[in-house]
């Protein structure tokens, strides 16, 4: 039997970064030896926009790097995922349990949301800008190219630190 292969589970926040800054392609190139996951709860989040569900559509038919899961809490998962919504929103609470229940990567940028319960619960995550640094460091980047997406997740109205990526302090090394 195959070893299961770990996932980054994707909150909304990333995939948008990655979307504003036109290279979403990018993002599965930066961890190859992992598969990467958004749960339908988040999918529905961001198919809101019709712009933004059509181009996830898109990727994930051609791309197999890339799929959706139905989140399906059971017994103190889903009481915990309920109360966790309490203060959070359904695609954070959802990829934390999940996270949680799988042992997988949670990637969200959301840390005043997110971090001490990943904290308390031992799950790894990377923020956009992890994800930023591991692509510099891996050669799928540049220093310039890592500038302008920072610059233009900015420029789209989100909100992401513009800092030097040769020099940033990574969250984790995975």
């Amino acid at each position: 039997m195959k070893p299961r292969k770990t996932k980054i589970v994707l909150d909304a926040d990333v995939i948008i970064h990655f979307m504003e800054a036109d290279r979403f392609s990018v993002l599965p190139e930066i961890f190859p030896e992992y598969e990467y996951l958004i749960l339908d709860v988040v999918y529905h989040e961001i198919a809101k926009n019709s712009q933004t569900k059509n181009f996830i559509d898109k990727y994930l038919h051609f791309f197999s790097k890339l799929r959706v899961e139905t989140f399906v809490p059971k017994g103190e998962s889903m009481k915990e995922y309920f109360l966790l919504q309490r203060t959070l929103g359904k695609g954070e609470s959802a990829c934390m349990v999940y996270c949680k229940d799988n042992r997988d990567v949670l990637g969200s940028s959301n840390l005043k949301d997110i971090q001490r319960y990943c904290s308390e619960n031992r799950i790894i995550y990377l923020t956009t800008l992890d994800f930023l640094y591991y692509a510099y460091c891996r050669g799928k980047m540049t220093e310039q190219e890592c500038l302008v997406f920072m610059r233009a997740v900015n420029n789209a109205g989100s909100k992401l630190p513009v800092v030097d990526i040769t020099r940033y302090t990574c969250n984790v090394h995975i």
